[in-house]
């Protein structure tokens, strides 16, 4: 029995200490600003497209780098959060689609990432996503014209975003429904709900937007399960549609082909 009673403190303490560390790494998990990369590997010059550079601070002082596109006769204007890896220079592909559907583009980093100053946190990215919205207002571009887009990490900022205000729109494209849903995926054996202190709470802020949502999702991502996609459909309110896509987590949009960009062209088309 002593021997059997050493063996299971042994585990508690092992168990606790994986719990602990878990805890208190959750940052670094979450968030690569320095894969591949903080340097900017190119700009919307490089496909041909004109762009203006842009800084603009957040309530708390921080000063923030993106980057507007404009598009040929636009009328709305995509606000572009993106994933938790790279920064703007890595979503070439993605502004190409948008400037080709006829829409201006604001894409921004986060603090941390990019040439934006700061350090990232979960507070600190809606912060990044409240003033982007404000620069918008600045520049004369009114709520009803914004579509809010956000890919992957990106998407629950898009999402908490379009529950604290009202835009034409939200796309929200290979989502997670919040990070202890996707930790309790990857680490089962662990009390993750009570050890997250980091939330992106995708599924709960889409309760609360009132414009139309589109979620895009591949039953190929092999890094946010398609189950993912479809409960944060099944809790956004009409009007809403779904867009069943192809390819992993990073090059779906790509691999979808024309059926993504149709699918973006048919629900912009229907968005006031």
């Amino acid at each position: 029995m002593p021997g059997i009673l050493k063996l299971i403190i042994v585990g508690i303490g092992a168990y606790a200490v994986i719990s602990i560390y878990v805890y208190y790494i959750q940052s670094s998990l979450i968030y690569y600003p320095d894969m591949p990369g903080r340097n900017l590997v190119a700009t919307p010059e490089n496909i041909g497209l004109t762009y203006q550079n842009v800084e603009f601070f957040t309530e708390d002082n921080v000063k923030l780098n993106g980057w507007f596109i404009p598009g040929n006769n636009a009328k709305q204007t995509v606000l572009f959060f993106h994933g938790n890896a790279g920064n703007i220079s890595h979503r070439l592909e993605s502004i190409e689609i948008f400037n080709r559907l006829e829409l201006n583009v604001f894409i921004i980093d986060y603090r941390g990432y990019g040439q934006s100053e700061g350090k990232t946190t979960e507070k600190g990215t809606y912060r990044d996503a409240e003033a982007a919205w404000n620069y918008l207002n600045t520049r004369g571009i009114s709520g009803e014209q914004v579509i809010i887009f956000g890919r992957s990490l990106g998407a629950s900022i898009a999402t908490w975003l379009a529950s604290k205000y009202t835009p034409a729109a939200l796309i929200i494209e290979s989502g997670f429904t919040s990070v202890a849903s996707m930790g309790q995926r990857f680490y089962p054996f662990l009390p993750i709900r009570w050890l997250t202190h980091i939330k992106y709470d995708t599924k709960q802020y889409i309760k609360n937007i009132s414009c139309p949502v589109m979620v895009a999702h591949s039953k190929d991502d092999e890094i946010i399960p398609f189950d993912e996609g479809r409960e944060i459909f099944a809790a956004a309110p009409e009007p809403k549609h779904f867009l069943e896509m192809r390819g992993g987590h990073n090059d779906g949009f790509v691999v979808s082909g024309s059926t993504y960009v149709e699918g973006l062209r048919s629900f912009i088309k229907q968005t006031p």
